[in-house]
């Protein structure tokens, strides 16, 4: 461990930075995916079988071309929401055995060789498996689900790892690191996204497998020289004396506590089947009704999805600042969770505009400005929620349900995505406005709630809005404690 000390750049441990460029490169290779996916199933339809008799859709119909097509982007919006689910889920498994059976280390690369795998399955030309792709298709999603199950959860654990209980460069780290997970995320957009749609949306998968086996190896490389021992040991074989603690019954303060992270944790997932439609239908809408021509150049549609990281890496320093100089007029957690719905809201307000731009016709299309509000919006809504809620659970949680609970949270994501599938299948059945309009509607109802609640869900939190997070020895002493007054 000496040289995670004492081996610095930027005043970090040069870990840090390894860790950030494991990372950038996996997100490059997921929202990359992410970016072209549907784009991908609606392209190639046919190869999957997916013909109007597949649909029942007579041939002979009026509109029977168009209902076709409504059919099929439903049928990708419904295998990217089963996707976006399990991606969600399965990180509480790869999270209990890297605490259980192999450590951190072991379980990103277990992880990465999976997605890559994943990647490359997807990028299997349809030439060499004749009759196969709809094969292809689940095993590529079934191993970068399972990857994402180990990678996702573990990385992060080992950002914080490599700082000492009590070390103030701890939040300065993370922020690091999410920059890593947005440039990376830029970069999947950008280069996967125009290989992909400008010239074979298969190569764009290899690239991003290409991508996540870069990450690998840079961890391969220099992970024993610049992180020590972290990772390496699962948790649960470093934890003692803990197990009479674990033993005894929630406090009413504790219950009190779990019941605000589950609350606001249902919450989120309004807002999640809302900010992931840019990867569904706001997507497709990108691709098929905005006009993305420049002086005679084709914008990818995939390009668009770059506007949320760029804002998150412009804004997020804006926005903290912003709440430590509100003082003690900063917003509690459940009010800027409300922010982040009106925020949401506000977004889809911008895609109402859009869509009354085209109104009903097939031909229309609308101005891009609309689509770039809308991802402004949504941004500002993510910073007021996505950081609060997980910095919520880890104040909140007990420490015999940490790990639980912030699998809980990720598990009102999964769901929250699944749904996003679902609200992506009624712009195609009932058309953008009313979609669109429905789920501004939903938002700004759940930040009205969220506001008027939000004092009853602050005393249930016992103070603990008042505090910072406690780390987990903290929590832990407090809980022996607890129990030693008991006994």
């Amino acid at each position: 461990m000496s040289n995670v000390k004492t081996d610095t750049l930027l005043g970090h441990p040069k870990g840090l930075f390894l860790l950030f460029g494991t990372e950038m490169w996996e997100r490059m290779s997921y929202y990359g995916m992410r970016g072209i996916f549907v784009l991908y199933l609606v392209a190639f339809a046919s190869n999957f079988g997916w013909d109007m008799a597949y649909f029942g859709i007579d041939p002979t119909a009026e509109g029977a071309e168009k209902l076709f097509n409504t059919a099929i982007q439903s049928k990708a919006l419904g295998i990217l929401g089963i996707y976006a689910f399990f991606v969600y889920v399965t990180p509480v498994i790869g999270g209990w055995m890297a605490d259980n059976v192999w450590g951190q280390r072991k379980s990103i690369i277990v992880g990465g060789l999976s997605m890559m795998l994943g990647q490359f399955a997807l990028g299997t030309p349809h030439a060499l498996i004749p009759g196969m792709e709809t094969t292809f298709l689940w095993i590529g999603l079934v191993f970068l689900i399972i990857g994402n199950g180990f990678f996702k959860p573990n990385i992060s654990t080992m950002v914080g790892d490599l700082y000492e209980e009590g070390d103030k460069r701890r939040d300065a780290a993370f922020t690091i690191f999410y920059m890593g997970i947005n440039l990376g995320s830029i970069l999947g957009y950008l280069v996967v996204g125009t290989i992909g749609e400008k010239i074979n949306y298969q190569y764009g998968f290899l690239t991003a497998g290409v991508g996540m086996l870069l990450g690998v190896l840079l961890q391969l490389a220099l992970s024993n020289k610049y992180l020590g021992n972290v990772g390496v040991e699962p948790s649960a074989k470093q934890s003692k004396g803990s197990a009479a603690a674990s033993k005894e019954p929630l406090t009413p303060e504790e219950r009190d506590r779990v019941k605000v992270i589950l609350i606001m944790s249902f919450f989120t997932i309004i807002f999640w089947l809302g900010f992931e439609q840019a990867a569904g239908s706001m997507n497709l809408f990108a691709k098929y009704k905005t006009d993305l021509v420049f002086f005679g150049w084709e914008m990818p549609a995939s390009w668009l999805q770059t506007v949320n990281p760029i804002f998150v890496i412009i804004l997020a320093p804006i926005f903290a600042a912003t709440w430590l100089k509100m003082g003690a007029a900063e917003p509690n957690s459940p009010k800027k969770f409300g922010l982040g719905m009106f925020f949401l809201g506000l977004g889809f307000i911008s895609m109402v505009m859009a869509a009354l731009q085209i109104g009903d016709s097939d031909t229309a299309k609308a101005h891009v400005i609309w689509l770039v509000l809308a991802y402004l919006f949504h941004t500002m809504g993510e910073l007021c929620l996505s950081p609060i809620g997980l910095s919520m659970v880890t104040k909140l949680a007990p420490l015999k349900y940490t790990s639980l609970l912030m699998g809980m949270w990720f598990f009102f994501s999964g769901v929250g995505n699944y749904l996003a599938a679902w609200v992506g299948q009624m712009v195609g059945e009932t058309g953008p406005l009313q979609a669109f309009s429905g789920v501004a509607i939903m938002a700004f109802i759940a930040g009205i709630m969220l506001w008027l609640l939000s004092d009853k869900l602050v005393d249930w939190m016992h103070g603990a809005e008042d505090k910072e997070p406690k780390t987990m020895t903290e929590k832990l002493e407090e809980e022996l404690k607890v129990t030693d007054d008991k006994d």
